[in-house]
């Protein structure tokens, strides 16, 4: 490696490289930024029906990536997968408005109040998706009851244009992401996204050539699986967004070679083995594609971050070197860390360095990292709070706890705080009193609830199979730093808790 950059121009770099926002639907991917871990090929295949991610996690970019000519043949490239150039994609669902492709959650609302079953919601769009000309330029009640009155029409519109995409050696894949924008009550949601995989499962066992791929969060496919047992049919083939800590750095380093910086290029001409891409950036220039080491390998990743961020959080090894400690603090219950989390505690980390520490010899002060963890903790349990709502209601029960907490104590602290009563009140328990007003958010529902609300085990397992909850050796209950520290519970020697506000 030739000479690293100074601090002062790593941190030009970092602020050209790493994302201002961390909204998925605002944070378009380009060539530029688009990343492809090796641990996300499989999503792409056209085979693969059903693409589990959670928030954060790239459902979003890969959505887009497929539904793009550019990018898509940026990733067949990078994957070295040629079947993904045969793709002719349409969007099923997103989270942009396009009422010709597709109805919005009003539009399915009033669909639902006139007795439309899901299923003929979805195949309106799909025949839609296939240029049906008996319903061009109808409005969607028309389509779903002309798909009603004519099954067989349908039948013979997905016969004839599977032969011709298997002629053309073409593979017709429909798109469905943003499911959580269904429909605003989960539940309804819930019923839309089963029709969704009933749609998935009726062109894979039906056709050759037409296919669904659905980008779906785990906690909401296993609500389906739980209405729609045929979804297992699907599952032997899914596929997993996750993202493993050479990943992320790979991402990391990937934007910094890449970045709007004159910056850019002396970081590209430390490693003379990384390749240009056929592809461009924004800016015209051949995209750079790092060498294998610096994705991939963690002793070759390792000392290039600590030429930004120097190699401890603190003064010595005792607390912690800053490659693992990163991800480490923003990992979930379940092993999983979001590159989002990741990005935005990187993008803290350097406003806090450049504000408070300006004279460290690191681009990056340990400080500013610790502050970033807090606050990917921040997004990420405000996040969980709006696709899980029952979810913030138990764990800020226990605010002021400190972790990790035998399971007894954390039961009698739901018990203290009559925490059943809230939830069954909360989900419209006909059992229950009446539903309360929610005192954070002024919301009367919940939406949905957990499994089991009257049984504190049932609600430990399920925060475990969320990844808010993890068990340790010991049998006692903790929560990971990435949930702990916003939700307002303790851990003695730990990254302090943030008052809530």
């Amino acid at each position: 490696m030739t000479r690293p950059l100074d601090p002062i121009a790593y941190r030009e770099l970092l602020n050209a490289a790493l994302p201002d926002t961390t909204d998925a639907d605002t944070a378009v991917p380009t060539p530029t930024t688009l990343f492809t871990p090796d641990t996300h090929r499989v999503a792409l295949s056209p085979d693969v029906s059903v693409v589990r991610g959670g928030r954060g996690t790239g459902k979003t970019v890969w959505f887009s990536v497929m539904l793009d000519p550019q990018l898509r043949e940026v990733a067949a490239e990078s994957y070295r997968m040629p079947q993904v150039r045969k793709i002719d994609p349409v969007p099923g669902f997103g989270a942009k408005l396009d009422p010709d492709r597709y109805p919005g959650w009003r539009v399915m609302e009033r669909l639902l109040e006139i007795q439309t079953r899901p299923e003929q919601i979805w195949d309106a769009v799909l025949v839609t998706a296939l240029d049906c000309s008996e319903i061009t330029g109808t409005s969607w009640e028309e389509k779903a009851e002309w798909v009603r009155r004519n099954p067989e029409a349908r039948e013979r519109i997905l016969h004839e244009r599977d032969l011709k995409a298997g002629h053309d050696g073409r593979i017709v894949l429909l798109l469905f992401d943003a499911l959580d924008r269904l429909h605003p009550c989960r539940r309804t949601a819930d019923t839309l996204a089963t029709g969704i995989l009933k749609l998935a499962l009726d062109l894979r066992l039906g056709t050759r050539n037409l296919r669904a791929k659905v980008f779906i969060r785990p906690d909401m496919l296993s609500s389906v699986e739980r209405r729609f047992p045929d979804a297992s049919k699907l599952m032997g083939n899914a596929a997993d967004l996750t993202w493993t800590q050479t990943n992320l750095y790979g991402l990391l380093f990937h934007r910094l070679g890449n970045a709007a910086s004159v910056r850019a290029a002396q970081f590209r001409d430390s490693f003379p083995d990384g390749k240009r891409s056929d592809a461009q950036t924004e800016q015209g220039k051949p995209l750079f594609v790092p060498p294998p080491r610096i994705i991939t390998d963690q002793k070759t990743q390792k000392p290039i971050f600590e030429q930004l961020a120097g190699p401890y959080m603190g003064a010595g090894h005792r607390k912690g070197h800053t490659y693992t400690w990163l991800p480490n603090h923003l990992v979930d219950g379940l092993g999983e860390v979001s590159p989002r989390s990741f990005l935005s505690a990187l993008r803290v980390a350097l406003s806090t360095t450049t504000n408070d520490h300006n004279g460290h010899p690191f681009a990056l002060h340990y400080q500013g990292i610790r502050r970033g963890v807090q606050e990917a903790s921040r997004i990420r349990v405000e996040e969980i709070a709006e696709d899980i709502p029952w979810v913030r209601t138990t764990v800020r029960a226990l605010e002021g706890l400190q972790v990790p907490a035998e399971v007894r104590d954390i039961e009698q602290r739901w018990l203290d705080k009559k925490l059943v009563d809230s939830l069954r009140r909360s989900i419209g328990d006909p059992g229950a009193s009446a539903p309360e007003q929610d005192a954070e958010t002024g919301e009367k529902d919940i939406r949905v609830g957990p499994r089991d609300p009257g049984d504190a085990r049932a609600l430990i397992e399920e925060l475990k199979e969320l990844g808010i909850m993890r068990t340790r050796a010991d049998g006692r209950l903790d929560l990971p730093d990435v949930y702990r520290v916003a939700f307002g519970l303790g851990r003695r020697g730990g990254i302090p808790s943030l008052p809530r506000p």
